[in-house]
């Protein structure tokens, strides 16, 4: 039929149940010299899966790569700091000379930010685009023609919970991740059928990482609504988002899906729940020292 692209035998070949054995596999984790991203490196790695690291901190990168080897899988660092372009242009190409062609992509590194949106500087605002949401898109746009070419992959982006109900003083950040989930939903659409699986996971609050840290630090504890998790549930959530193929998985120290869903119904409701129940004054009390968190390295 004229103006219908023909499907090739790639395409009309229906990708089932995900990628279950990771055994083998390759995988390029961002972000990942601490925090989160060191644990979903180890969780990958317990899979056998061989792990190229990335971050902006050689010595931490070093000391995964130890941590990576001793569970006896192949492990290289690939420094890279996400807001030079030139160096992001590279990463993907370093990281497959290092591990070999790429399986896998954990698309992890990421900038928050808590502050007054106006106090916020027009450099910060850029600079959590291009770590946030710039970076994980020409990642995934170079990767994926030759995850498909091999006829396997899989890329995994992290978001947050704040995506998905934008709590005050978090207005890019929020955005960004919430930019995450519709990229993940355009590119299941778009290459639904073909080898290639697209996720997004969606932590709450995780304890002891990034700005959770920070506001436990000072006192400050998640409300009854978020709860809280941890790094190894969020990585395991990472492992069965690849595996089943699945689009996206929250995960919460709380019953979270209740509240998302009223988000949808009714978001004012949820503003309003958001203020009685502290979440914005939490917010606020961190704004005051513009509490913010590099991208990990």
């Amino acid at each position: 039929m004229r103006g219908v692209t023909a499907l090739t035998p790639l395409h009309r070949a229906r990708k089932l149940g995900g990628m279950k054995q990771l055994q083998g596999r390759t995988a390029l984790v961002t972000g990942a010299s601490g925090g989160l991203g060191r644990v979903v490196a180890r969780a990958l790695a317990r899979e056998g899966v061989a792990v190229a690291v990335s971050g902006r901190r050689e010595d931490r990168l070093a000391e995964v790569v130890g941590e990576l080897r001793a569970l006896g899988v192949r492990a290289e660092a690939v420094p890279a700091d996400l807001n030079r372009l030139g160096e992001l242009d590279s990463l993907v190409e370093r990281a497959e000379a290092a591990v070999g062609p790429l399986d896998l992509l954990v698309n992890n590194a990421g900038v928050e930010n808590v502050s007054a949106f106006t106090r916020l500087e027009p450099g910060e605002l850029t600079a959590m685009v291009d770590v946030n949401l710039t970076a994980p898109l020409l990642l995934t746009r170079r990767v994926v023609p030759g995850m498909l070419g091999r006829g396997r992959g899989h890329v995994v982006f992290i978001s947050s919970l704040a995506a998905k109900i934008g709590p005050a003083y978090c207005a890019p950040y929020a955005a960004t991740k919430a930019g995450l989930i519709g990229l993940t939903q355009s590119l299941r659409a778009e290459y639904a059928g073909s080898p290639v699986g697209f996720s997004v996971v969606c932590p709450g609050f995780i304890a002891g990482d990034g700005m959770y840290q920070r506001m436990t630090e000072r006192g400050i504890r998640a409300g009854r609504i978020t709860g809280e998790t941890s790094t190894d549930k969020v990585a395991a959530a990472v492992i069965r988002a690849i595996q089943r193929d699945r689009p996206e998985i929250v995960e919460s120290g709380a019953p979270i899906r209740p509240l998302l869903a009223l988000a949808q119904i009714a978001p004012g409701l949820v503003e309003r729940a958001a203020a009685r129940f502290g979440a914005t004054a939490m917010f606020r009390r961190l704004s005051e020292d513009r509490g913010r968190v590099e991208p990990e390295g």
